[in-house]
């Protein structure tokens, strides 16, 4: 953010191991906009680790494996997007595959998003359906912010999950 700094800042070995924990995490993300984003903030934290610290984390960086997306492919990039979104109000019109490859063009008011078997999904209000829905992020093809901002939805996730999904 500009004009934003960090002021000095010293970890514990077990806050720098947790760090580089979260790196390897993401590295196996899908959403190749998370990874960048991660990946950058962290070099940016670690360069001001001490002496010490560094070859402690370079060596655990090597030593940490998670399975999973094994490939490393990345299938998105709209994570970033999505979520600046979600916290600025946009209304975003995306173009969406469905699971059975029929293409529709919605515009929608982003809520919240959620990680399940490694795939992201954007729960937000349909205004096609006037309702909320949940898409696949990797199943977006195009994504257009609108000059259009919506209220906030006066829900939580928690409830958001406990008046629809419960309900299914």
């Amino acid at each position: 953010m500009e004009g934003y700094h960090l002021p000095p800042v010293l970890f514990t070995e077990d806050e720098a191991n947790a760090l580089i924990t979260i790196e390897q995490l993401a590295i196996k993300n899908k959403d190749l906009s998370l990874v960048d984003n991660v990946t950058s903030a962290l070099e940016k934290i670690k360069a001001i680790l001490r002496y010490s610290q560094k070859g402690n984390t370079d060596l655990l960086a090597e030593r940490i494996y998670f399975s999973g997306n094994n490939n490393e492919e990345k299938t998105s990039d709209n994570l970033m997007l999505i979520q600046s979104a979600i916290t600025q109000y946009m209304v975003l019109t995306i173009d969406y595959f469905s699971s059975d490859k029929k293409q529709t063009t919605r515009s929608i008011e982003p809520f919240a998003i959620y990680s399940i078997h490694g795939d992201f999904l954007l729960v937000a209000f349909c205004q096609l359906r006037n309702d909320f829905r949940y898409f696949r992020i990797d199943f977006i093809e195009n994504i257009t912010i609108e000059k259009q901002i919506f209220s906030p939805h006066n829900m939580t996730i928690k409830e958001y999950f406990e008046k629809y999904v419960k309900n299914k």
